[in-house]
């Protein structure tokens, strides 16, 4: 039925359901779709997958004081992102690690992808319904062309990470890199479920998933070993002979990874606490792989919108014995809700540097984030060879969701929408009249709960039935009228 559902979808759009023709390869440093180089950039959308939504606050049943609540995103979520990326230019994507189940979980009602073993000292498990949305945003991503970086599993417990992962074994966070350690063992055969697993959308193994162009050994393993690398790069390319493998590897160069024949691709992240947030750092980077291999800058962020732009132009043009890096990431943003506006997250290392939202938002200018979104449009262009950033293509109509008052009517926004026009007739043929114009949906900290899209103030007939719809607008133009949904007082 889902797949049928897939393919219903593809030809409701007038789309391939698979935008990919090729594997992304690698030579030397270079990436490769087919023939044609491959180097991107972009802003991270990490939540493609699973949703922290800071408007719900944190969950005080959790004495660590910072965990968040989490939701599983809608298909028209997802679908919507995937969008938004695609049509302001992004091929590609990394998102966040699977998470893994912790102690506070069930108290807070939150599920992960990865949940404790049935019995005690056996593997873990794959949660069936978390990997259906991960199946879903592999599926999307193939049928409007995004490719996907994958990080296993996290240095860090805020999705749950090692130490979630060793805590199932009675062992330590560091024994994560321990290759003879039980925690070790579980993370290989997590690998090997991933890997191996039947995609419920596509009918295809994920290894077999042209969206996915790279897995990565995880999120900031800080610590990785000359060992552990060697031990889960092979096991990766054992299973798997389709796909790169990027070394997870944070704040530095390893050389066993250089050396490693089945790593691809060396990752690092700019942050101010790793000491390492300057352009200097790509030039430093890129003359330490000698070559070797691809590079990635698999985040940086939390910067001025003019420093940002001085990283990213030094990941577009630098080059070191003619190396340069095949993409860039700056951290981070965020996407639509299903009933309207945006999620968002509030970065504690600064306090003050909010998600970006696509394809950028006035209401966002505290956040510098019209610049910020265009110079990322820009550097997409020029990683192709490209020198002006491409306009955004007209927007989709919205999607309006049933109106319960008329005090709160909500819509999915479009995907390259900046602003709406709403309209209301007492026919659902017409004659409209536009009661709204020049609606943003763009708002930072969007609270679900109080904030509404929009509000209808006039005056209503008692029984008579009211219709209405949205559209999009943007520079480059108006959407068609969206679906029409009614309202009687």
């Amino acid at each position: 039925m889902k797949k049928l559902f897939f393919f219903l979808l593809c030809l409701g759009v007038g789309m391939s359901c698979h935008a990919h023709e090729n594997f992304i390869t690698r030579q030397d440093h270079q990436l490769f779709d087919g023939k044609k180089l491959f180097r991107f950039a972009g802003i991270q959308f990490p939540e493609l997958h699973r949703i922290e939504d800071d408007s719900k606050g944190v969950c005080h049943l959790d004495p660590r004081g910072w965990g968040q609540f989490f939701k599983w995103p809608t298909a028209d979520e997802q679908e919507n992102w995937i969008k938004s990326l695609v049509h302001t230019g992004h091929k590609a994507m990394r998102v966040y690690v699977l998470s893994i189940e912790q102690e506070f979980d069930h108290a807070c009602n939150r599920q992960t992808h990865i949940m404790k073993p049935a019995t005690p000292n056996a593997m873990p498990r794959l949660n069936p319904i978390a990997m259906e949305h991960y199946d879903r945003m592999i599926a999307l991503s193939d049928k409007y062309g995004l490719r996907l970086i994958l990080p296993i599993v996290d240095h860090w417990p805020w999705w749950g990470g090692r130490e979630q992962l060793a805590a199932f074994y009675g062992e330590k966070p560091e024994d994560f890199y321990n290759t003879n350690s039980k925690t070790f063992k579980a993370y290989l055969n997590i690998i090997e479920q991933l890997l191996t697993r039947k995609n419920t959308i596509t009918g295809r193994e994920y290894r077999d998933e042209k969206a996915i162009m790279a897995w990565e050994t995880g999120n900031e393993l800080q610590d990785t070993t000359a060992d552990f690398l060697r031990i889960t790069a092979a096991h990766i390319k054992n299973l798997d002979k389709n796909h790169l493998v990027v070394d997870g590897t944070y704040k530095k160069i390893n050389e066993f990874a250089l050396n490693d024949p089945n790593v691809d691709i060396i990752s690092n992240h700019y942050y101010e606490n790793a000491g390492n947030l300057s352009p200097s750092t790509v030039t430093d980077d890129l003359t330490a792989i000698k070559g070797k291999k691809a590079y990635l800058i698999g985040e940086f962020g939390l910067l001025s919108s003019q420093q940002l732009e001085e990283i990213m132009n030094a990941a577009v043009d630098t080059k070191i014995n003619g190396a340069s890096a095949v993409g860039a990431f700056i951290w981070g943003g965020r996407g639509r809700r299903h009933n309207g506006g945006f999620y968002w997250h509030l970065e504690p290392a600064n306090n003050k540097t909010y998600s970006y939202h696509l394809p950028g938002f006035a209401d966002g200018d505290a956040n510098e984030e019209i610049t910020v979104v265009n110079m990322v449009r820009h550097a997409i262009a020029r990683m192709d060879g490209e020198k002006a950033m491409r306009p955004l293509p007209i927007p989709e109509a919205p999607l309006l969701r049933t109106i319960f008052s008329e005090k709160n009517i909500q819509w999915l926004g479009s995907s390259t929408g900046r602003h709406y026009t709403v309209e209301r007739a007492e026919n659902p043929k017409g004659p409209w009249k536009v009661i709204g114009k020049n609606i943003s949906d763009g708002k930072n900290k969007f609270n679900p709960d109080s904030d509404s899209l929009f509000s209808d103030s006039s005056k209503f007939e008692a029984g008579k039935e009211y219709f209405y719809r949205v559209t999009a607008v943007n520079e480059t133009g108006v959407s068609h009228a969206s679906n029409i949904q009614s309202f009687k007082r």
